[in-house]
């Protein structure tokens, strides 16, 4: 009990439980991580008391009836119906998830969340139950209901007491029925600072440098899911002043910022990131902010607006920060005009963070010291010399260096993992690379450039991140491993 002085308590919970109850002191944050923990694995359990309190239909006598045509308008309005896709929904925002899957499968439908990046499966319902599910999943979205040969798309808020989520949806056809995502977005969180994402050192300093630069563009590179848009909407904030007019053309818009002129884009309307880049132009921007550049006439536009004084950022489908340049070569970008356009370029991944509750040392095998040497070269004398501490933790143990992991606590759900963490590359376009841009160089030339200039790649960053306790090797070569 957060208070355990509070002997009404105390007597109402014996007189209900007939039992002599003990009453010990915690904090609330202790508490509300014991109840979020016995809540995720309680939703097997509150959806089968919804289904039972439903009770026997009248025409059947009996379980649940198939869903058809004539009755899908009835079934779901019903309210286990309901229920079922609130307990869904709470679930998810309670346990930070950002995506929910509902997956039909032969004979049964599957409910997975995608927490700090990776898929749990939580809930398995029977087939009877899916259409009913993803009809009433439909309608709050605002989709047809009627149509399941096409994908759709739609969105709409939830608020529970666990927070308030913005919803975007997905429907797939798929050979057992449609398959729903639903990406959640917090509304009430705030934008991250870069520090707080994890970027550091030389790579910060860079960054902070970039943003000061009235002009040029600064792209981010990743694979989705990687936190790019993220990443741009702290550089965004850094910047945000009433003396400067900010423009982004997202799909969707991610965050809420104020201040900041802020589009989502509708193809449907014309409004396309070409077509969108092109009217900002004319808006009198500082900074232009585009979701994505994906394809010729958006590269082209976004070189331009940076040659005429404006400060754009953008998002990029590359492995690496070196690989952007190519890329943006590929889609018809002059390299003259490429190489007097780019500022910076970011590479990142997003690795989950070590539990702090349960995090302890450990002494690895001598074969990952011998791939952190080999990875790390010279950075990790430098590691060594800045944490004295670490290391005469490590001389007890006759090792030059211990690790971290997580052994699995209520916080954490078992998994030793709670939270997340970007790894980073951040490269900037000096005067070698720019000449390298205008050679047409590839991704590797490129990149080693940028490391003999001082970039510490992402696998680096990420060995380094696991040396200060924040992560594991195993999850930097998982999503850092070239």
């Amino acid at each position: 009990m957060v208070k355990p002085e509070d002997l009404s308590v105390v007597d109402f919970f014996q007189k209900r439980t007939g039992y002599r109850v003990k009453s010990f002191l915690t904090s609330k944050s202790n508490l509300d991580n014991l109840i979020g923990n016995a809540y995720s694995q309680s939703l097997s359990g509150e959806i089968s008391g919804v289904l039972k309190r439903g009770g026997k239909d009248a025409d059947e006598g009996g379980g649940v009836r198939l869903v058809t045509a004539d009755t899908i308008s009835q079934i779901i309005k019903e309210p286990k119906i309901v229920e079922i896709v609130r307990k869904i929904l709470e679930h998810a925002v309670r346990l930070r998830a950002s995506d929910i899957h509902i997956e039909p499968q032969e004979n049964i439908t599957r409910i997975r969340y995608r927490i700090d990046g990776i898929l749990e499966e939580k809930l398995t319902l029977d087939k009877e139950y899916h259409a009913a599910l993803v009809s009433r999943i439909k309608i709050l979205s605002g989709m047809k209901i009627d149509e399941k040969r096409i994908p759709q798309d739609g969105r709409f808020n939830f608020s529970s007491e666990f927070g308030e989520v913005d919803l975007r949806i997905s429907s797939l056809p798929t050979v057992n029925g449609e398959k729903i995502v639903m990406r959640l977005l917090k509304k009430s969180e705030k934008v991250p600072t870069l520090q707080e994402l994890g970027i550091r050192a030389k790579a910060l300093t860079v960054l902070e440098e970039a943003v000061r630069i009235p002009h040029g563009i600064v792209l981010a590179t990743g694979p989705t899911g990687s936190g790019k848009t993220t990443t741009l909407y702290s550089l965004l904030t850094m910047i945000n002043t009433p003396r400067v007019n900010i423009v982004t053309l997202e799909d969707p818009v991610e965050y809420q910022m104020a201040g900041v002129n802020q589009v989502q884009i509708n193809p449907q309307a014309g409004l396309t990131f070409a077509s969108g880049l092109r009217s900002f132009l004319r808006q009198d921007p500082n900074i232009i902010m585009v979701g994505e550049i994906r394809d010729e006439e958006t590269a082209l536009l976004a070189v331009q607006a940076s040659l005429t004084g404006h400060l754009v950022f953008s998002t990029v489908h590359t492995n690496s920060a070196a690989g952007a340049l190519p890329r943006l070569l590929d889609m018809g970008a002059e390299p003259f005009l490429l190489a007097s356009s780019m500022t910076a370029a970011i590479g990142q991944r997003v690795v989950r963070k070590i539990c702090d509750k349960c995090k302890a040392p450990y002494v690895p095998e001598s074969s990952v010291y011998q791939d952190v040497a080999k990875v790390l070269g010279g950075y990790l004398d430098g590691w060594v010399k800045s944490n004295p501490e670490k290391v005469a933790l490590a001389a007890e143990s006759k090792v030059p260096f211990v690790l971290f992991k997580g052994q699995g606590c209520e916080k954490c759900s078992h998994s030793g993992y709670s939270g997340r963490v970007g790894v980073y590359e951040v490269l900037r376009v000096s005067e070698k690379i720019a000449k390298l841009i205008m050679e047409r160089s590839d991704a590797a030339s490129v990149e080693r450039a940028a490391m003999e200039d001082g970039m510490i790649i992402m696998k680096q960053d990420g060995y380094l991140k696991a040396l200060d306790g924040l992560t594991t090797i195993e999850e930097v070569i998982r999503v850092a491993q070239v």
